[in-house]
């Protein structure tokens, strides 16, 4: 399959459906690098930047002690888990599922080939990673690879938590969203945290997530504060996403932007989207700012 085949314009904004549920990540990595996509990168360093925190704070786990539980919502095959858990790079990535070594592989040995590479690469004090996704085939892939601990295709927006997802994310110390709010809503984060916070391990974690700029986090911030969680927004900073995939994504963006009154100058008018990041943390723990808990 040619990129350009992979993805079409849906509401002005290029919809790259196909992609995210395929038997492995070869084209997700194609089609999207070739527009940059780059946000995993960014959350490469910052959720483990919060996870070092959080394990200096004492409550990886509610003691302190063990793998520091980290739950990725709309987590796909499992980038995100990669990263956080392996001592490897986006461009990495790039380069091993662009490889002409890798091509001709079928997907089960593709995933067999990740497993001993992902094993290869494990950083000593991984994190434990669950990935939620409604796209079943990349869950499955992430598991299989190795990539993610555990995963769980469920959609969260129209059903109960099953009970195996239930009893894998009580007492999750981060839950992180790289690009999906916007897809999931409050309800997502409300069915987690109440799973999260149930049982005897159950605790309140930290959430961390990257929103694009013209997507409201207001109801999410509100959910959050519901369970005890102070939402702060980094100011004075945004990050990549990926470049626009042509002139009429750009516009469409820019109009939207524009209608919200936010400021595209030097963001997205140079061909960019731009997130904004978010923490929520209990009120006695975020009195350390979150400027001071990243190395911008």
């Amino acid at each position: 399959m040619h990129n350009s085949d992979a993805l079409h314009q849906k509401s002005g904004k290029t919809n790259f459906e196909i992609i995210y549920d395929m038997e492995d990540p070869r084209e997700y990595f194609n089609t999207l690098g070739s527009f940059d996509y780059c946000i995993p990168r960014h959350g490469q360093r910052v959720f483990s930047e919060l996870i070092e925190a959080r394990r200096a704070n004492g409550s990886a786990n509610g003691s302190g002690e063990g793998r520091t539980r980290v739950v990725d919502v709309c987590c796909s095959y499992g980038v995100i888990a990669a990263l956080l858990k392996h001592e490897i790079t986006l461009d990495d990535l790039y380069a091993r599922y662009g490889s002409e070594e890798l091509t001709g592989l079928s997907s089960e040995e593709l995933a067999e080939a990740d497993a001993a590479f992902y094993r290869e690469h494990l950083k000593e004090a991984a994190p434990e990673v669950i990935g939620v996704d409604v796209a079943r085939n990349a869950v499955s892939y992430g598991v299989r690879s190795g990539a993610l601990d555990a995963g769980f295709a469920e959609n969260l927006e129209e059903e109960e938590p099953t009970e195996e997802l239930r009893r894998a994310v009580s007492g999750t110390d981060l839950l992180t969203i790289t690009g999906g709010v916007g897809y999931v809503s409050k309800r997502t984060f409300e069915r987690l945290l109440e799973c999260m916070t149930e049982g005897p391990q159950g605790q309140i974690p930290w959430v961390a997530v990257f929103a694009l700029r013209w997507v409201s986090y207001e109801d999410v911030s509100e959910t959050l504060s519901s369970f005890g969680l102070v939402t702060e927004k980094l100011e004075g900073h945004t990050f990549t996403q990926r470049r626009f995939t042509g002139d009429e994504e750009r516009e469409y963006v820019l109009e939207e932007l524009a209608g919200m009154d936010i400021d595209t100058t030097g963001k997205e008018d140079t061909g960019w989207y731009h997130a904004n990041f978010y923490l929520s943390r209990p009120a006695e723990e975020s009195k350390i700012p979150l400027e001071a808990l990243l190395s911008l």
